[in-house]
């Protein structure tokens, strides 16, 4: 079984580096030695900024696709209209097992995605910037390159700029969880459908965008849209970060240009000659066979042609020896785990069709198989956000590319080999096995004054729980960092002012563990 990809693996380029610039000095480039390598960068108006993403064909590098330039139009003719100040927010969560281009930049390369999101902002007339991440390596490095740069969420800065953590979950790496964490609720999808460029973070327009994204935006501002098309191809310019995993020798994350075969990235980290297929895009993205791999180059348009998807980078090839019906069948198991519990082609649809999956592996027949038919057909475009369209296609597109292999399970109970586990997935306790970065504080309870109300645990429920006896129970353990919000939002909804924060005594010989321009202050009692 192959283990959990890192949060950084491997870089390597493919031509000259343009967001992988300085990457053979360093392993992460602080602002002065990203300063060195990249050099100033100058502010721009808001329509020549939308104009160089328009030029450079600029679409959003998380998966959806959608082209900057008109979002960031979006974003400007909303607030003007409603003469209110938009929010810049860059998703950085990446929640995907098998991406992690992202996590790389942002533990590599955090200043060049801070470029783009601040010129976004300056362009804008933004005051707020937010940085939505998941990891402990990802929020270490961008809290401390917002302190490199002197940027905090304090009271009268001419920008705030404050770090989100959210859960590491596939539904909470969606553009409207991220909104919905940010402005207070929990990082899932709302279940309705609403524009964050007209309705975002406190219900101002708001500009969220992949840390790719922002990233290339900092690259083409810097050389000049002509520059950065003489890279890739004439309608994609530029170059595409890639998570390269799988039945590979070396998992890896690529920066290549646009127009690269697919054979000669996927012959960079050690893939099989003739795989039996490659899954691009990810775990919401499709199948290619053998064939169609030789065919096609990487882009968004070469690889749709093929039956791919670009998606969010990710390209996944398994070996002859795999059953890939069994591969599919464990990121089936996972994908439907991930499911947010709010509608019911998600809740019950996702584990459905991976049931049914199951079914037709274990000699289900052909009833087995139309009864998974059905099931992912019903799931399609009734969900309340994108996870369970996503699976569905992942469901389809398996059905679709290894049909000998069906065949084989369907008509003869099984095609003889066993399942080898190539496609990463996240370990034993997922998210939950990695130690949070601890604040300095913990949650104290003045037993004389509560009421046993249970808002608290409500609000915080990581860190309390209600007891059978009706009052809470308190985690000995410290507040972590991405909890500290909610935290403190515990302590002032107390009605009966019973809940506080207190400073967590630290290990003997120790020294309290902050990220850098962490703020060394109690968050505040239930009298504040």
């Amino acid at each position: 079984m192959n283990a959990p990809l890192p949060d950084v693996p491997e870089v390597r380029v493919v031509g000259l580096p343009q967001l992988t610039q300085g990457f053979d000095l360093v392993e992460r480039l602080d602002l002065s030695m990203h300063l060195k390598v990249h050099g100033p960068l100058e502010p721009m108006s808001g329509e020549r900024l939308a104009q160089l993403a328009e030029n450079i064909s600029l679409r959003g590098r998380g998966g959806a696709g959608f082209p900057f330039a008109q979002k960031l139009r979006a974003v400007a003719k909303a607030a003007i209209r409603r003469g209110v100040r938009p929010v810049v927010v860059i998703n950085a969560s990446e929640d995907e097992p098998a991406c992690r281009k992202d996590t790389v930049m942002v533990n590599r390369a955090p200043h060049l995605i801070l470029d783009g999101a601040l010129l976004a902002a300056e362009a804008l007339g933004a005051r707020t910037l937010i940085v939505a991440v998941t990891r402990n390596s990802t929020e270490i490095s961008i809290r401390a390159a917002l302190a490199e740069r002197g940027l905090s969420d304090r009271r009268g800065q001419q920008l705030r700029a404050r770090v989100q953590r959210n859960p590491e979950r596939m539904v909470s790496g969606e553009a409207s969880a991220i909104i919905r964490a940010i402005n207070g609720g929990p990082a899932l999808p709302p279940g309705r459908r609403e524009r964050a460029a007209e309705s975002g973070v406190a219900g101002a327009p708001t500009l969220l965008s992949n840390a790719e994204t922002f990233a290339q935006l900092a690259v083409a501002a810097r050389i000049g849209a002509r520059r950065y098309g003489h890279t890739g191809l004439e309608n994609e310019p530029g170059t595409v970060m890639l998570t390269v995993s799988g039945a590979v020798a070396r998992p890896m994350v690529i920066e290549v240009p646009t127009g690269v075969p697919m054979r000669y990235v996927l012959q960079l980290a050690g893939a099989p000659p003739v795989p039996q297929g490659v899954l691009t895009g990810g775990y919401h993205g499709n199948w290619i066979d053998a064939a169609a791999t030789h065919e096609a180059v990487i882009s968004r348009e070469s690889l749709a042609n093929v039956g791919g998807a670009l998606g969010a980078g990710a390209i996944l090839p398994i070996g002859q020896e795999t059953c890939p019906l069994g591969e599919a069948q464990r990121v089936a198991n996972w994908l439907a785990a991930e499911t947010a519990g709010q509608c019911g082609p998600c809740k019950l649809g996702l584990p459905a069709a991976a049931g049914g999956l199951s079914d037709v592996i274990n000699g289900g027949g052909p009833a087995a198989l139309e009864a998974l038919r059905e099931v992912t057909q019903a799931v399609k475009g009734r969900g309340a956000c994108k996870h369970p369209d996503g699976s569905a296609r992942f469901f389809s597109s398996t059905l679709s590319a290894f049909t000998d292999d069906l065949a084989a399970h369907v008509l003869h109970g099984g095609c003889g080999r066993e399942t080898v586990g190539v496609l990463p997935l996240p370990g034993p306790g997922g998210q939950e096995a990695e130690e949070s970065i601890p604040s300095g504080e913990k949650l104290a309870v003045d037993w004389t004054l509560c009421q046993g109300h249970g808002i608290c645990a409500e609000i915080v429920p990581e860190l309390i729980r209600m007891g059978a006896d009706g009052y809470p129970s308190v985690a000995e353990a410290a507040v972590p960092m991405h909890l500290r919000g909610r935290a403190q939002r515990g302590v002032r909804r107390c009605p009966a002012l019973a809940l506080r924060i207190e400073q967590a005594p630290a290990p003997r010989g120790s020294k309290p563990a902050l990220p850098p321009g962490g703020d060394r202050k109690a968050l505040g009692s239930g009298q504040g």
